[in-house]
């Protein structure tokens, strides 16, 4: 499933919207169209320096820092092929994960799907890596809140939308070290996982658009086959794992998706001020074996703006000026009932403890924070062609702790694990952030190239 949660970050840094008819077979009408197309302006409401002037909004917008704001420039008319480098786009895929090694592929999303002012996304991809992973899916994102705005473009409303995606993956080198803090390096075998399944959901915010307390509601449901591993040096799951292999093989799970935030924070994707907590519930009513299952998730974070390292934070009156700031984040994870053990709480990988390779630690329950100093080192970026924009360039240094146990309580006396590291970043716009981590720990360095914010 990796692909998909890829398309649907995709979808969620550069979907954006409004309605509009789907192409139209009257001809008077289809002459229209031409002569939009024609007329087209690829700077509309922008400015070359990467500056875009904030809007005036419409009376009556309730939170308005936390609508988006999608120039004229950015919604080209016409067709696919038409609208190519501007609202949809080929993408050769780059990225780096140490469990499964380099890889590569090709992302095929149209932000202005049916023609819908940049309300819907749908976008699919097919991705191989050196370790012999193939992942295959596909994403769509329809946003709930949209306006058009009288001198042209379009705002949305980030937080309240409808998502679905279905995805397939083969990864022959997944790792598995054992249940506990006190699993080793030594520990180390692999397995491979055939993986296939499907997610729909539902986010909104209460009362109104934008505010700050939101709910989700979802359904996940996953199969999962597996068999030995090819990490030519180390012991297969199946050998050294007999027990938890066999009881996790051949596995399928319908996950029911729950959960309410609290939310001052301007952005969900890059935020530069306020701060969060949620709550949230995994429960699995229906599963391979006897009875259910549910993992409790309790998590937050908070972000302070601070003056610029290498600019002056830009101009007030901006869309999205530079921005320096702190953040940190934390959250708490624990399970009831049976699971297997590719779907209880891990440390390791992209998200947490970033200098130690994915699924590092394993068990029943876990805690983790973070630290990072963000910072804008090229506030003003490069563009690429008249549609394309590198915004700014970017670092950011981080620290993580955390640790696993097999119950809550034992958490304060489980054995306590960091990591630290340096990360790069750069954007295309608010909504569209990719990094870059390099984290040192104990075990070494991993390195993770990825999409968006960690927390």
């Amino acid at each position: 499933m990796a692909i998909v949660i890829i398309l649907c970050l995709f979808s969620s840094s550069l979907s954006r919207g409004q309605e509009e008819k789907p192409g139209a077979a009257d001809p008077e009408e289809r002459s229209h169209e031409v002569a939009s197309l024609s007329s087209f302006n690829p700077h509309e409401g922008l400015g070359k320096d990467g500056r875009i002037p904030r809007p005036e909004l419409p009376e009556g917008i309730k939170n308005p820092e936390r609508w988006r704001y999608v120039p004229e420039g950015r919604i080209k008319p016409g067709t696919i092929l038409q609208r190519f480098t501007v609202s949809n786009f080929i993408i050769p895929s780059v990225f780096y994960e140490q469990d499964i090694g380099a890889g590569a592929g090709i992302l095929l999303f149209d932000s202005d799907f049916r023609q819908q002012r940049r309300r819907e996304f749908a976008g699919t991809g097919f991705t191989y890596t050196t370790e012999g992973q193939k992942a295959v899916g596909i994403g769509w994102r329809r946003y709930l809140n949209h306006r058009e705005l009288e001198n042209g473009g379009v705002i949305l409303e980030e937080r309240s939308m409808v998502q679905a995606g279905v995805g397939y993956s083969r990864t022959l080198t997944r790792r598995f070290f054992g249940i506990g803090p006190d699993t080793t390096a030594d520990n180390e075998t692999s397995y491979t996982d055939e993986a296939s399944g499907f997610i729909v959901s539902l986010q909104k915010t209460l009362p109104d658009p934008g505010d700050d307390l939101l709910f989700s509601l979802g359904l996940t449901g996953y199969r999962h086959n597996l068999s030995p591993g090819r990490v030519s040096d180390r012991p297969t799951t199946d050998a050294a794992f007999p027990g938890l292999f066999n009881a996790a093989d051949s596995f399928d799970i319908l996950w029911v998706n729950g959960m309410l935030r609290y939310d001052t924070r301007d952005s969900q994707h890059t935020p530069y001020k306020g701060w969060m907590i949620e709550a949230s519930v995994d429960g699995a009513p229906t599963k391979t074996g006897r009875g259910t299952a549910a993992i409790y998730k309790v998590s937050g974070n908070m972000v302070k703006k601070v003056p610029g390292l290498f600019h002056d934070g830009g101009d007030a009156n901006e869309e999205h000026p530079p921005t320096d700031v702190l953040a940190l984040g934390g959250h708490v994870h624990w399970t009831e009932g049976d699971l297997p053990f590719w779907a209880l709480p891990t440390l390791g990988g992209s998200q947490t403890l970033r200098g130690y390779i994915a699924n590092r630690f394993t068990d029943r329950a876990l805690w983790h924070v973070s630290a990072e100093y963000r910072f804008w080192v090229f506030p003003r970026g490069f563009s690429l062609n008249d549609s394309i924009r590198a915004e700014r360039l970017g670092l950011a240094l981080f620290y993580d702790a955390g640790t696993v146990a097999p119950a809550l309580h034992a958490l304060t006396s489980a054995e306590t694990y960091i990591s630290y590291g340096l990360s790069f970043r750069f954007t295309l716009e608010r909504m569209a952030l990719f990094r870059a981590d390099v984290g040192f720990s104990s075990e070494g360095t991993n390195l993770v190239v990825g999409f968006g914010n960690s927390f």
